[in-house]
């Protein structure tokens, strides 16, 4: 476990940008694993001002995200797909058709995840997986449970987790309640995760996945036992470690 301690969100933004710009430089044809979310979206706006620059290529990327919320589909401003569209994708030259993510929208879900997680497969998983963490220490839209859950599934929404994302909707019965997410032996299958968090919200939960007991109670705190784990996060969230 490496930690890269910064002063504020923008700096872990940057940082955290770098390492997937070094990913991309090094091996174009990268499968980069992505999240959505306020901890990430710094990042993909550094990463879209390097390629601007022209330092980058996206070109042969393939990317694969963690989740996707059910019910809503691509033209939901609500969505994930939407959000990644819109905050990365239709800014650099990535193929729309090398991106993927789940259909919240498919008419069966156990076909849905059983598709999703071909796709993760046949990739062998990610070289690199942005993670962000939430408040319970799930990560994707694995919540607290009383197993690891390994491959994509279809998951429903603890009420910290709803009221959580409540800030993106106008109302809080607006929030999705179920979710289509990678599990966890998905994530872990990437050869690098980049973990970023940022706040003082995130301080307890934090100091809980990386140094507390490792168990589904707490489902980020499975990543102490990967072997490539980078925790880019600002002062506040690491005020308790």
């Amino acid at each position: 476990m490496k930690i890269i301690k910064t002063k504020n969100y923008e700096e872990m933004s940057r940082k955290a940008a770098n390492i997937f710009f070094a990913q991309v430089v090094a091996k174009p044809d990268s499968v980069l694993g992505l999240a959505t979310g306020s901890s990430v979206l710094g990042l993909y706006e550094n990463l879209i001002k390097h390629y601007k620059n022209g330092d980058v290529d996206f070109s042969d990327i393939k990317t694969i995200n963690l989740d996707e919320y059910a019910g809503l589909g691509k033209e939901s401003d609500q969505s994930y797909r939407y959000y990644m569209d819109n905050n990365l994708f239709n800014h650099v030259n990535v193929k729309k058709e090398n991106t993927n993510l789940p259909n919240g929208l498919a008419k069966d879900m156990k076909v849905e995840c059983k598709r999703y997680n071909d796709i993760i497969e046949n990739f062998g998983g990610a070289d690199i997986q942005l993670l962000g963490l939430g408040l319970n220490g799930h990560i994707g839209f694995n919540e607290p449970s009383d197993v690891f859950p390994k491959e994509t599934h279809l998951v429903d929404l603890e009420e910290s987790t709803i009221k959580a994302n409540s800030r993106f909707f106008e109302n809080e019965k607006d929030v999705p309640r179920q979710a289509v997410t990678m599990g966890i032996q998905n994530i872990m299958q990437a050869k690098q995760i980049v973990l970023c968090v940022c706040g003082k919200q995130k301080a307890k939960i934090l100091k809980a996945v990386l140094f507390g007991d490792v168990t589904p109670n707490v489902p980020g705190s499975i990543l102490q036992l990967h072997n490539n784990l980078i925790v880019a996060a600002d002062e506040d969230a690491l005020s308790e470690i």
